[in-house]
């Protein structure tokens, strides 16, 4: 694709698609459009107990929108499985643009003045689509999921796009369903007016994981 620009990005999310590259060192962007897309129901997100253990024992600090490039690049390094990545010099630069017009955010896990864990995503309407995330400590990925959604919540939100089920996130209740039904969901979700809360309170953390343990 070339010349393509965040507002391009924008329509293309709000019709389903969604871009990935190759390669790390493959300036090529390709729109993906999987017959199967992997959600996570909001109104029945699951959060393991040992993982409400570890979040109530503030293990890390948790931060929104105050390294969004950084998490970007760290998504992007090799991991335990993963000898390549899809984000390339574009996906960062477009994605970055994204975050200052104020349609991008990061969920960041810091430990002792080191970010160690994170995820980042596209906010539109009442929609979130998550891109990836990345683990340097044990549960910090996870951490920052169930932060995410919990602000989700709280805003509004009706969709949560995890593109594709992996068996981490099949824990949290993450699911696949045909692009048709996607894209009604994603239509009705674009309909909303919702808000991205980057600051949330404790006490409005753990009523959301009491909501999460009640309907487990």
């Amino acid at each position: 694709m070339v010349g393509l620009t965040p507002e391009i990005l924008l329509r293309a999310y709000a019709v389903g698609l969604f871009p990935m590259a190759e390669r790390h060192d493959d300036p090529t962007l390709y729109w993906i459009d999987p017959e199967k897309r992997g959600i996570l129901p909001i109104e029945t997100f699951h959060v393991p107990r040992k993982l409400r253990r570890t979040i109530r024992r503030k293990v890390f600090d948790v931060r929104c929108d105050t390294a969004y490039e950084q998490v970007i690049r760290l998504c992007a390094n090799p991991g335990p499985g993963r000898h390549e990545t899809w984000i390339n010099e574009e996906i960062v630069r477009l994605y970055v643009d994204l975050f200052h017009m104020g349609r991008a955010h990061s969920v960041e896990c810091w430990l002792d003045g080191e970010l160690v864990g994170g995820l980042y995503g596209v906010a539109l309407g009442g929609a979130f689509f998550g891109e990836s995330m990345f683990s340097r400590a044990t549960d910090a990925s996870k951490v920052a999921l169930v932060h995410l959604v919990a602000r989700l919540k709280k805003g509004g939100f009706r969709l949560l796009d995890t593109q594709f089920v992996t068996r981490h996130l099949s824990q949290f209740g993450a699911m696949e369903i045909h692009r048709s039904g996607y894209r009604h969901l994603l239509a009705s979700a674009l309909d909303v007016s919702a808000e991205f809360y980057r600051e949330f309170g404790d006490d409005e953390l753990e009523a959301f994981i009491q909501s999460t343990t009640e309907m487990s």
